[in-house]
């Protein structure tokens, strides 16, 4: 039996994506693949971040008592967990709405075979992130319509890459997309002004609810 280390549960209000606004239950698990520069949970990649031990069955249970059918699995990065497969797909077969939140450096194509498929919401690193080179691009192969591809921009030249990408690999025929700011490194507005410059129809703007509803570093939100 897995046991999963997790940084943090809570229950809130998805702060960006498609279902922005709506409660969810998180689950946070503690450590990641990767080290980008603007990181707003770096706490939880540490070593030394305090984690409990819980199986599938516990997570599962948690989330059930809390009534909220949206989940969230977040990290840290949870496609690096020993054993989260199992998870996910325990979870996809007793009706919970899951997604999962991943940094795109790992492979989602083993999660296609599953018969209830969660959601992902994948990062592309841009430059500014320092992690650009470890993006997995063949995921862009096994997108649907329900998955998310987000690109957290803090210059110009990551929003004139953000708009290669999504030019190259025909995004937006493929799955919701998104751009919002790096927090408090690159003003709201100027991401709106080149994506009314560049026409760039089908793509979203996004901000991050939940740094403006609570304090911008507190956690369990």
């Amino acid at each position: 039996m897995y046991r999963y280390n997790i940084a943090e549960k809570f229950v809130s209000i998805n702060g960006e994506g498609r279902k922005a606004g709506q409660p969810a239950v998180f689950i946070r698990f503690k450590g990641c693949n990767l080290n980008c520069s603007y990181c707003d949970t770096f706490w939880a990649n540490s070593d030394n971040c305090p984690a409990e031990m819980m199986t599938a069955n516990d997570i599962l249970v948690y989330i059930q008592k809390t009534g909220i059918s949206n989940v969230t699995l977040t990290g840290g990065e949870p496609l690096i967990q020993t054993g989260i497969y199992e998870l996910i797909d325990l979870l996809c077969q007793n009706g919970l709405d899951v997604e999962i939140e991943t940094n795109g450096s790992e492979d989602i194509s083993p999660f296609r075979q599953m018969k209830i498929m969660p959601s992902f919401t994948l990062d592309y690193k841009l430059p500014s992130s320092g992690m650009e080179r470890f993006m997995e691009m063949k995921n862009y192969d096994f997108l649907t319509k329900n998955d998310t591809i987000k690109f957290v921009c803090g210059s110009n030249e990551d929003l004139q890459k953000a708009l290669e990408i999504i030019e190259k690999k025909h995004l937006t025929k493929k799955c919701a997309v998104y751009l919002s700011p790096v927090f408090g490194k690159i003003e709201p507005r100027e991401i709106v002004d080149f994506m009314l410059e560049n026409k760039m129809n089908g793509i979203n703007f996004q901000l991050q609810l939940h740094k403006f509803i609570w304090n911008p570093d507190k956690r369990g939100v």
